[in-house]
């Protein structure tokens, strides 16, 4: 094996891994030397020189000019009847210098040289490309599926990098098969066994985040500012935005023309209904529209607790709980506030009965249940079917049958 090999072996993984080509001819300089170091027990009398534009290297050896009795070290010192040997003109004290084949070194040497290449070459790319992702946190990246495991996703970057989608940070009615291009967010990069781990997230609402910039040029450009992002992964989305030029609307801008922009991300996130809310400091009015579509008729807050009380008519009491509770448990996400529904009293039917009424009847736990999810008269409970009453509490089947059977005695 000569020099050309090694040159050309290095050359390969240069081309493969991307290497910058100062930090390569440090690398191979270093491999030289550690196998100088093994040979010779030190490498500090040699000159090593590179020449990629030819695809070879020199090693050179210094050695100083000893009495041939003085001679001990045949590594630093050179015996001045060899030196003569070499050119007449050699005297005591001078430096000899000459080429040292590495081909003479042996096959164990060469094998070293080639393995210690490989390894630091390897360590190199793996520390680059967790440099390079570390980099891109919060970034979108695109991936093809790999291979398909029960917990998580392989993926490969363009560069044949490997990704990972855990199963959990993918949206629950995602579905991929193998060559699928599936885009994603990091978050998370590690050093795991000296290896890079790159995670990615569909979840997150970093990559809503994201893909708004993506659509919305206007939040790209900064005029829009996405003030936060409240999500059920694959449900339901809230968005809060506001704009710094009043020209501009905010929420107009982010659905698009007829929708052209928001369809591009809801069809991205599997069809997850996203509501784009214009942020206001007026804590009521941000409440009110954070309950959309449900109309309210009146708010009282308790800032000191973080809570509110909304009161709105019987029939808008289901908008703004919304399906399985969603609505307002994303609305209190989005507002920091724990919302609680109430109907609007005045709007009450007068033959209908307050559930704390039926104290005497119901326990106390049971009440405060049906209150949590909205309801709080009789025929509040009875407007809505055994299945929703089951879906929506904590409640066992045996408790909302008879809950119902007494307020239906209630009222026959």
């Amino acid at each position: 094996m000569d020099n050309l090999n090694l040159i050309d072996t290095f050359s390969e993984f240069k081309d493969l891994k991307s290497i910058d080509r100062a930090t390569m001819m440090s690398v191979l300089e270093d491999s030289f030397r550690s196998v100088l170091q093994k040979q010779f027990g030190t490498d500090e009398n040699f000159d090593v020189i590179i020449n990629p534009d030819k695809g070879d290297f020199e090693i050179w050896r210094n050695r100083t000019v000893v009495e041939d009795t003085e001679f001990t070290d045949p590594n630093l010192q050179i015996a001045l009847s060899q030196a003569k040997k070499i050119d007449d003109d050699y005297d005591i004290g001078e430096e000899v210098t000459d080429e040292v084949k590495f081909s003479d070194f042996g096959r164990r040497a060469i094998l070293n040289l080639r393995q210690n290449l490989a390894t630091r070459i390897l360590e190199l790319e793996k520390d680059n490309v967790y440099t390079k992702y570390k980099n891109k946190i919060g970034e979108i990246v695109t991936g093809e599926v790999y291979q398909i495991w029960k917990r998580e996703l392989l993926l490969l970057d363009d560069e044949g990098n490997e990704l990972l989608l855990p199963k959990i940070e993918q949206i629950p009615t995602d579905f991929f098969r193998k060559g699928d291009s599936v885009r994603a967010v990091i978050i998370r990069v590690e050093m795991r066994n000296n290896s890079p781990y790159i995670i990615l997230s569909r979840t997150s609402s970093v990559f809503l985040e994201r893909l708004f910039e993506l659509e919305v040029p206007e939040i790209f450009d900064g005029l829009i500012t996405i003030k936060k992002i409240v999500r059920i992964p694959g449900e339901r989305a809230k968005v809060a935005v506001e704009s710094y030029d009043e020209r501009v609307d905010p929420v107009g801008a982010c659905v698009g023309m007829k929708g052209s922009r928001i369809h591009g991300i809801v069809r991205e996130l599997r069809n997850e209904n996203i509501d784009i809310i214009n942020f206001t400091s007026n804590l009521q009015l941000y409440i009110q529209r954070a309950l959309n579509p449900a109309k309210i008729s009146s708010i009282k807050l308790y800032p000191n607790e973080n809570r509110a009380e909304v009161f709105l008519k019987p029939e808008e009491v289901s908008l703004a709980i919304g399906k399985g509770g969603l609505n307002i448990k994303l609305a209190s996400q989005l507002t920091g506030y724990d919302i609680d529904v109430y109907r609007d009293r005045e709007a009450v039917d007068e033959e209908d009965v307050n559930l704390d009424e039926f104290s005497d009847e119901i326990e106390g736990w049971i009440i405060d249940e049906l209150k949590a999810i909205g309801c709080d008269t009789a025929k509040n409970v009875l407007s809505l079917s055994r299945e929703d009453l089951i879906k929506r509490t904590d409640l066992e089947e045996e408790t909302i049958d008879e809950v119902l059977r007494i307020f239906k005695t209630e009222f026959e």
